[in-house]
């Protein structure tokens, strides 16, 4: 292979070789050929209808949150992998990962005390239900191992945050029918400023309580279902789920993979209803981008 290669080649062997995420195989149509970034501005190998810079309003789907190619960023990165690059976490521990687990939990609400390192957003809604699923065996209480989420959500792409996207409209109804059977609320109603809803507060504490007995946790995107459709309720509604879960010995889980960090206006989207959960995901904005 060439030291250099022109956008045409780059094409080629992309055609060739690369399976785009949610795509299919070989694709059909050409990925724009990116050679540089900075701030928000991507800038392509070559022009592409006489634009050769595009706006990235996605923010690599939202975790480029300060911008591409930001100097200190780089300065930290740089840093590290002077020192180290990777170490395993088994039996081990290090002072990068020592820091940003204390700094997470001084920032998050309280009382989260412990922080799981994972391997992205997907992996640590992964994790989170491996963790419920193990609280409750661990108390004797097996049977307590199916998760309730409410319709129009999005959690990732491994197999158990696949289980809790929504069946019907999501992204994985290929999968329909192979992943674990999970218990769906209707969406929650739209509007960050909605009025309360009685009607849909009943219907989400009915089916907590009559489920009760086989729920390990609830997940949700607190105040806004991202890859769902952009769709923001009431924080009034994360007390509801709050109240319901305390009052059935339910854990209550929020991915803010998408929402922490300043993304809904609060640095978590549980602080707008003055909540907090018994897990919280993190991700996206907290690498940066890196």
């Amino acid at each position: 292979m060439p030291e250099r290669l022109t956008p045409a080649e780059l094409r080629e062997l992309d055609r060739r070789h690369v399976w785009h995420p949610y795509g299919p195989m070989p694709g059909r149509q050409d990925p724009l050929v990116v050679e540089s970034a900075a701030g928000v501005r991507l800038r392509l190998a070559e022009p592409v209808e006489g634009v050769r810079e595009l706006v990235d309003g996605m923010s690599s789907w939202w975790s480029a949150i300060h911008g591409y190619n930001h100097p200190a960023l780089n300065d930290a990165a740089r840093g590290q992998l002077d020192r180290m690059s990777h170490v395993m976490f088994g039996g081990l521990t290090h002072e990068p990962a020592v820091r940003l687990a204390t700094r997470l939990v001084e920032i998050t609400p309280e009382p989260l005390r412990h922080v799981f390192l994972a391997d992205s957003g997907s992996v640590s809604v992964e994790v989170a239900v491996k963790m419920c699923l193990q609280y409750w065996r661990s108390l004797g209480r097996p049977a307590k191992r199916r998760l309730l989420t409410w319709r129009g959500g999005y959690h990732g792409d491994t197999w158990q945050p696949m289980a809790v996207c929504d069946p019907e409209g999501g992204m994985h109804r290929l999968w329909s029918g192979v992943l674990p059977e999970q218990i769906f609320a209707d969406a929650p109603p739209p509007g960050f400023d909605a009025d309360p809803d009685p009607a849909y507060e009943r219907h989400v504490r009915e089916l907590v309580a009559r489920h009760a007995h086989e729920l390990a946790a609830v997940i949700v995107e607190p105040v806004v279902q991202g890859a769902g459709g952009m769709r923001f309720h009431s924080p009034a509604l994360l007390r509801v789920l709050r109240e319901a879960c305390d009052e059935h010995d339910v854990l209550l889980v929020f991915d803010e993979i998408a929402t922490g960090f300043g993304r809904s206006g609060a640095l978590f989207a549980a602080e707008h209803a003055g909540v907090c959960p018994d897990v919280m995901c993190l991700g996206k904005a907290l690498t940066g981008g890196i």
